[in-house]
């Protein structure tokens, strides 16, 4: 969708309850959660026969977290990182590959027995073995005019190979066959990336009825991008990834920590952004300093907030949040995995004129929280 659509976006988001009177303007919320339980939660019981390791695994035995999420065919999807009790009890030390649950009111789900998303014997499997494939994310593309009825949906996720990472991108025309692109900046000016370690895309969307689909911005797709600070990329497809640089050649860092803040430690993205007739809206994910921090939450905790960019500039930054949107406050949301406590949220919808959002908690089980 081109910006001269905004007056209908503005239109769309009005009309959604996405502009809340206790919030600024441009800002979605107010978050509330509809259930005080973990949606997805671990399943010992499933198995899966693993390609590479050609044998039997409790594929989502550990944890269940980090979820994605899409609307098709009249029901919430959630692509969610499952991890395997493989390897040593510690982050990162296990297998991980995304299981697919489907639901139709938001908090109840379905889930398939085996993985639709894993390591396997292909051309990434150096990229993604024995660590496996994490925390994704995921939009639609643009309808193909001369395709009618179909969808093409663009997943980024990272690649982990227990050494290094990268956010490594996938195709698919109906969320359950995958065909993979590999690392989204390998090769890209002329291979200064391929050995840096980075993760967490979200490409902007906007918001068709039910649908968020990715869109351009000044004849280009955006993405942003990373931990430690946010940046930004650019691509014409939705495939081929150039990182936004500044004069000096860095990439250029948006959205950085702040002193006192939740996001103290350091920002990450969260779900894909949304363009609004406000701006870009990014939720993003802060973790916590453990000495500069935001004393009301615990050290090194991970909370949600939200900031908005130009919508013609997506390098701009124009407002940011002062606290969190979502925080660790349920016990599901400070026990499991990650001890500090994690809201980490990753998966944006609008469903039956609501908006949920879904979160891993803790590092260990699916949560959602909603808002008109």
């Amino acid at each position: 969708m081109q910006i001269s659509r905004l007056s209908l976006l503005s239109v769309a988001f009005l009309s959604a309850g996405l502009l809340a009177a206790t919030k600024p303007h441009w800002q979605l919320g107010p978050l509330t959660r509809p259930v005080s339980a973990p949606v997805i939660s671990p399943n010992k019981a499933s198995l899966f026969t693993d390609p590479i390791a050609k044998t039997s695994v409790h594929w989502e035995a550990l944890h269940t977290f980090n979820p994605a999420a899409i609307v098709r065919d009249g029901k919430i999807y959630v692509l969610y990182r499952a991890e395997d009790d493989s390897g040593s009890m510690q982050i990162g030390m296990h297998t991980s590959r995304l299981g697919l649950a489907s639901s139709t009111d938001g908090t109840n789900f379905t889930r398939l027995p085996s993985p639709v998303f894993y390591p396997s014997v292909d051309d990434q499997q150096s990229h993604e073995w024995p660590g496996g494939v994490e925390d994704p994310r995921i939009v639609e593309a643009p309808a193909d005019p001369s395709h009618p009825g179909t969808h093409t949906y663009v997943l980024t996720y990272t690649q982990w190979n227990r050494t290094t990472y990268s956010i490594g991108l996938a195709t698919s025309p109906d969320l359950a066959h995958w065909t993979k692109h590999g690392p989204i900046f390998l090769h890209a000016a002329s291979g200064k990336y391929d050995s840096l370690k980075y993760k967490s895309g979200g490409i902007v969307t906007t918001l068709d009825h039910d649908h968020l689909v990715a869109a351009k911005i000044n004849g280009s797709y955006w993405m942003y991008w990373g931990e430690l600070a946010i940046r930004l990329a650019s691509s014409p497809d939705l495939i081929h990834w150039t990182p936004l640089e500044d004069a000096a050649g860095n990439p250029v860092e948006v959205l950085t920590k702040r002193s006192g803040h939740f996001d103290s430690g350091f920002p990450e993205v969260g779900p894909p952004p949304i363009l609004t007739s406000a701006g870009i809206v990014v939720l993003y994910n802060g973790k916590n300093d453990s000495d500069h921090g935001d004393p009301t939450l615990g050290a090194n905790a991970y909370a949600a907030g939200q900031a908005l960019f130009d919508p013609t500039n997506p390098a701009h930054l124009i407002a940011r949040d002062d606290a969190p949107s979502l925080k660790p406050e349920q016990p599901y949301e400070k026990t499991g995995q990650y001890v500090a406590g994690t809201t980490f949220a990753e998966g944006l919808v609008r469903f039956h004129n609501r908006w949920f959002l879904y979160y891993g908690c803790a590092d260990s089980a699916v949560g959602v929280v909603s808002a008109p």
